[in-house]
């Protein structure tokens, strides 16, 4: 493995590689590595020739109070768990190195990212869609691959592929849960034991949510009213947002198939987030 932090010797490896017409595949990430990161570089490997994933914890998608320096940063993990499946090139640039110190351009996403995350994290997407573009233009991948955990986040991604004209598929993996159902995050580690345990009300009333929906209610109200009743039941958590969105990130009133039921909860002071595609199968 190639464990690289210079732009320029990033570029370098992966002309060699096209040059002996290798298909390049990008997994971008912020590190503290788990399974689901892992599910995704091993979606990578089984249909690129090279894998590139990259680590890079962005501060311009953080906003004043949010958990940046706070972050989990262990490289060395990460770097281990790479070499473990066999990454071509580890690309974990300093900042530095991505943004400098007089960053004047920025992509922005109007409308995808008014409602959710976006709604909660003001400059959040707009500092993820800048740095993925870097991240894009620096690897020029064929293929990028990105987890439907952030699904407000893959929408972004792909529309900010289609309309900015980058030649790059993007591919959509499935959520990683734990054992008990919880989705796999780095900041899961945050979670003390019991706010572990309490952290299970998210997946259960998810669960519970859908299948209320498989049973014929199709009123949003009445599923969001639900989720919250059940979520106000744990003295730890707290409700960010709840709601039933079309793909296009719009609340809906009347639950459709392709509809999502997006959630994000505070755990005590970490923050989580999970969601489910109408119609697709419940794999917990």
């Amino acid at each position: 493995m190639h464990y690289l932090k210079d732009i320029s010797e990033v570029r370098k490896k992966i002309s060699e590689y096209k040059k002996n017409n290798k298909s390049i595949g990008l997994v971008p990430t912020m590190g503290a590595l788990h399974k689901g990161h892992v599910s995704l570089i091993e979606s990578s490997k089984k249909s690129c020739d090279i894998t590139v994933v990259s680590v890079f914890v962005n501060p311009i998608q953080f906003g004043p109070n949010e958990d940046f320096h706070k972050y989990p940063r262990p490289i060395e993990q990460d770097i281990k768990i790479c070499e473990e499946v066999e990454v071509d090139i580890l690309f974990n640039p300093a900042v530095e190195e991505i943004i400098g110190d007089n960053l004047k351009t920025f992509v922005d996403i109007s409308d995808l990212g008014d409602n959710l995350c976006g709604a909660k994290r003001p400059g959040h997407f707009r500092g993820v869609a800048t740095i993925v573009s870097k991240l894009f233009n620096i690897t020029t991948p064929n293929r990028a691959f990105f987890g439907k955990k952030d699904i407000q986040q893959l929408y972004i991604i792909k529309k900010m592929v289609e309309d900015l004209n980058f030649n790059i598929e993007i591919i959509p993996c499935s959520i990683i849960r734990e054992a008990d159902g919880l989705a796999m995050s780095s900041r899961n580690r945050y979670l003390s034991e019991k706010e572990r345990i309490d952290s299970l009300v998210i997946n259960r009333t998810l669960k519970e949510a859908v299948k209320l929906i498989e049973d014929g209610e199709i009123n949003s109200k009445n599923v969001i009213s639900f989720f919250e009743n059940k979520i106000k039941e744990i003295n730890s958590a707290k409700i960010d947002y709840v709601n039933v969105v079309n793909e296009n990130m719009k609340n809906v009133e009347l639950i459709e198939k392709g509809n999502i039921i997006a959630i994000a909860v505070y755990i005590g002071k970490t923050r989580l987030i999970d969601n489910h595609i109408i119609g697709e199968k419940i794999c917990w």
